[in-house]
């Protein structure tokens, strides 16, 4: 089993919380630091990065284990496990160039440190009592009963203050 690197955060809560679109605001503010972002994305169903009718499809579908496609503005790599064990975040982690910060979302429950993406108004329970890598809450409303730092969801630099500060990156306010 690989570890995970000390500069892995990641954001943890119920669907419809908002983990996305936090990251996608997060990455500007973690760029205009001077600091290099990867994500991983956990996805629960079979998706595609490719379409039936494109060569790179019809590679997969004749058998393929993995089809890289590339071209002067970006390259992919798509392996097929067939029925093989998914990867661990581990796994995945060491296939990505280096980076400043790697945001995970979902792998809730690898043993990283996380950040809980929390609206009570969802009516789902909060994971923080039961996951001791969750080390802070945002939220769109105060938490009284949270022993945890909270944070104001919509206060981007602050969530990036405490990601810096967690994974021990400089920059962190």
């Amino acid at each position: 089993m690989m570890g995970l690197p000390p500069n892995l955060f990641g954001l943890a809560g119920w669907s419809g919380s908002g983990k996305t679109t936090l990251i996608a605001r997060l990455i500007p503010a973690l760029s205009a630091r001077g600091l290099t972002v990867a994500t991983i994305k956990h996805a629960h169903h079979a998706f595609d990065i490719d379409q039936p009718g494109k060569d790179s499809y019809v590679h997969r579908m004749a058998g393929a284990q993995e089809v890289l496609v590339a071209s002067a503005n970006r390259w992919a790599l798509m392996h097929e496990n067939r029925d093989g064990p998914a990867p661990t975040l581990g796994e995945l982690v060491a296939k990505l160039s280096p980076a400043d910060v790697i945001l995970v979302e979902g792998f809730k429950r690898d043993a990283h440190p996380k950040l809980e993406v929390h609206r009570p108004s969802n009516g789902k329970p909060p994971l923080w009592p039961d996951d001791p890598r969750i080390v802070a809450v945002a939220s769109d409303e105060t938490l009284p009963d949270c022993p945890l730092p909270v944070l104001d969801l919509g206060d981007v630099e602050a969530v990036a203050d405490l990601i810096l500060r967690t994974i021990g990156v400089g920059h962190g306010g």
